[in-house]
């Protein structure tokens, strides 16, 4: 009941995939010791930009967001936007960036056994996408994304 990391769940109404099992190994790899939650995938109030000084622990900071990005990519489709925002500065993670990403980890401790729910039901295709256009001011960035959802699952996201 378990490929490629990702538990499978079958019940007469519901198929579900999860993978509360690679998340207890990210964070037992990584942030063992911090017994914190967090309620939302990052705080917006943070704001990131580039390092101009040495990196911070710039291998284990790739480690994490390389886990992170299959992560969303396979079930966890709502740390997307977290995630894109932080696999900006992998080269080069200052402080600011370690506290966003803990942000992450200490929300998917908290949101650990969430997944994809398949329901056996009518299947509606349905979009949607939003864009937030150079927010990021100092470095004339914007951010935007989609996500398509089948039966009520997503299926394809995209956030960039």
């Amino acid at each position: 009941d378990v490929i490629l990391e990702m538990r499978i769940t079958k019940t007469s109404d519901i198929n579900a995939l999860s993978q509360s099992h690679y998340i207890e190994k990210i964070l037992d790899k990584f942030i063992n010791d911090d017994l914190n939650l967090a309620r939302t995938p990052a705080d917006i109030s943070l704001y990131l930009s580039k390092n101009k000084v040495d990196a911070v622990s710039q291998l284990k900071y790739s480690q994490i967001i390389g886990s992170l990005m299959y992560l969303m990519n396979c079930t966890r489709l709502d740390i997307a936007y977290a995630v894109s925002k932080l696999n900006r500065y992998t080269s080069n993670p200052r402080e600011n960036h370690w506290k966003v990403i803990i942000q992450v980890l200490r929300y998917l401790r908290f949101t650990r056994d969430h997944g994809l729910n398949f329901t056996r039901y009518t299947a509606i295709l349905e979009g949607y996408c939003d864009a937030n256009w150079i927010l990021d001011t100092k470095e004339s960035k914007s951010t935007s994304g989609y996500v398509f959802t089948l039966g009520g699952a997503a299926f394809s996201l995209k956030s960039s």
